[in-house]
C-alpha cells in the first residue's frame, strides 16, 4: 500500500468530566471493555457523522490526562495508529479496540501514569482510519459537528459510569485540534501563554525554532526538540536598575525562579527536555538544572555550597564560591536551581563530587546579592 491509498488517521478524542471531586475507579479496560465501548463510540460517531462508516475505528482503553497525550510526536495515538494498521480490516471489521490483558497494556506507551489519575479531565484516544479519497470531507464534518453534537449518547455515558464506577458530569468527542485549543486557553488563563507558544512548537512545528518572554521576562526559546531558557541569574544581571533596594531585587529574582519551576513543571509532564542556556550537559530531567561559571582555582579556598532562600519557595538557588582568591570578592563558580521537590538533595550531591566539595549548605537566609544587585554569596564563610 503506497502513501497515496493509504488510510488517512483522523486522532479524536473521548473526553470524560467527572463530577468534582471524583475519580475513576481505574484507568484502564480489559480488551473485551475496549471492544464494547468501541461498539458504542462507533454507533455515537456515524449518528452525528454517518460519512465515519466509510474510515474504520481504533481506540485504546486508557484514560490519560491532556498532558500524556499532547506530548511530541503523540505517542499514544501515533502507537494506536500503528498497531489499527497491522490488523488486516477483514479480519476484525470496522472497529478494533485494545486493551489490558492480564493486565498490561499491548504497549507501555499506552500505560497510564497514576500521577496524573485524578485529573479534572479524563481523555480516552481513539482514531479514524479514513480511505484518502474521504478523509478530508470525514475530517472537516467531525470538526464542524462535533461542536454541537459532540455528547455521547445515554448507551455510552451509562456505560462509563458503570465501568469506571465513576459519576459523569460531560462526556463527549472532541478532536484533537480541539483539545490542544482548551489546553491552550487553559494556559493563557493563568498567565501560562508564552507555555503554550513553546508547547506548540514542540507538538506541531518540531523542527522549527520559537522564542518567548515569559510574563516575568525570562528568555526561552525552543530549537532542535529542546527549551532553551535563560538562567534566572542571567536574568537579574541584565534588569536595569537604579535606586531600587536590594530586597526588591532579591524578590524579584525569587519570582522568576519559581516562574521557572512552573515552567519546567509543565514542560516536564509533557515530555519537553528543558536546559539553561550555558549548559548543554545538565537537563531539568535531574531535577535540577545547573549554570557553571568557572572551573575551582587550586589557589584558593576549598569550594563552598552556600543557599539562596525566598519565603514560601525554601532554597531557590545554591551558589558554588571559593573565598581568598587574593581580590576581597568571592570567586562564583556555579549556580544550581532545583527545580523538582525533594531534588535538592540530588543537587548537592552532584555539586559537592563536581567541585570537590562538602555537601553541606550554608545558610545566610536570604538571596545574597552584591552592591552591583547580581546573585553572590557572602564575603567570608558562615562557620
Amino acid at each position: 500500500m503506497d502513501a497515496n491509498t493509504a488510510p488517512v488517521a483522523l486522532p479524536l478524542v473521548l473526553a470524560i468530566e467527572p463530577v468534582t471531586g471524583e475519580a475513576a475507579a481505574r484507568s484502564t479496560l480489559t480488551r473485551d471493555e475496549a471492544a464494547e465501548l468501541a461498539a458504542l463510540i462507533a454507533a455515537d460517531l456515524h449518528g452525528v457523522v454517518p460519512a465515519v462508516e466509510a474510515a474504520r475505528l481504533a481506540i485504546v482503553g486508557g484514560l490519560y490526562d491532556p498532558v500524556e497525550l499532547l506530548r511530541p510526536g503523540f505517542p499514544v495515538w501515533a502507537m494506536l495508529e500503528e498497531l489499527a494498521r497491522r490488523h488486516p480490516r477483514q479480519h476484525l471489521g470496522n472497529v478494533i479496540a485494545f486493551g489490558t490483558h492480564e493486565g498490561q497494556m499491548p504497549d507501555r506507551v499506552f500505560e497510564p501514569s497514576k500521577i496524573y489519575a485524578h485529573g479534572p479531565l479524563r481523555l480516552l484516544p481513539l482514531t479514524l482510519l479514513a480511505p484518502p479519497e474521504v478523509a478530508a470531507d470525514i475530517s472537516g464534518d467531525i470538526e464542524v459537528e462535533l461542536v454541537g453534537q459532540g455528547a455521547t449518547g445515554n448507551s455510552t455515558a451509562d456505560w462509563l459510569m458503570r465501568k469506571l464506577d465513576l459519576r459523569i458530569e460531560h462526556a463527549r468527542y472532541f478532536s484533537r485540534g480541539d483539545i490542544l485549543a482548551m489546553v491552550s486557553v487553559q494556559y493563557e488563563s493563568v498567565s501560562l501563554a508564552p507555555m503554550w507558544s513553546l508547547l506548540e512548537a514542540a507538538l506541531l512545528t518540531p523542527d522549527r525554532s520559537e522564542e518567548v518572554l515569559s510574563a516575568r521576562g525570562l528568555t526561552l526559546r525552543y530549537a532542535g526538540h529542546e527549551v532553551i531558557a535563560q538562567s534566572p541569574a542571567n536574568w537579574l544581571a541584565t534588569q536595569h536598575w537604579h535606586d531600587e533596594d536590594l530586597a526588591q531585587r532579591a524578590h524579584d529574582f525569587a519570582g522568576i525562579v519559581f516562574e521557572l519551576r512552573q515552567y519546567a513543571t509543565i514542560l516536564d509532564a509533557h515530555h519537553v527536555p528543558l536546559r539553561l542556556e550555558p549548559t548543554p550537559e545538565h537537563g531539568a530531567e535531574t531535577g535540577w538544572l545547573l549554570e557553571p561559571l568557572a572551573d575551582a582555582d587550586p589557589r584558593c579556598a576549598t569550594p563552598q555550597l552556600y543557599a539562596h532562600e525566598a519565603p514560601g519557595l525554601g532554597v531557590v538557588t545554591v551558589t558554588v564560591a571559593q573565598q581568598g582568591d587574593g581580590s576581597g570578592s568571592p570567586r562564583l563558580l556555579a549556580h544550581g536551581y532545583p527545580i523538582k521537590p525533594r531534588s535538592l538533595g540530588a543537587l548537592l550531591a552532584m555539586l559537592a563530587d563536581r567541585y570537590g566539595c562538602a555537601a553541606e549548605l550554608q545558610m545566610p537566609g536570604h538571596v545574597v546579592l552584591d552592591a552591583a544587585g547580581h546573585l553572590s554569596v557572602p564575603a567570608v564563610s558562615l562557620h
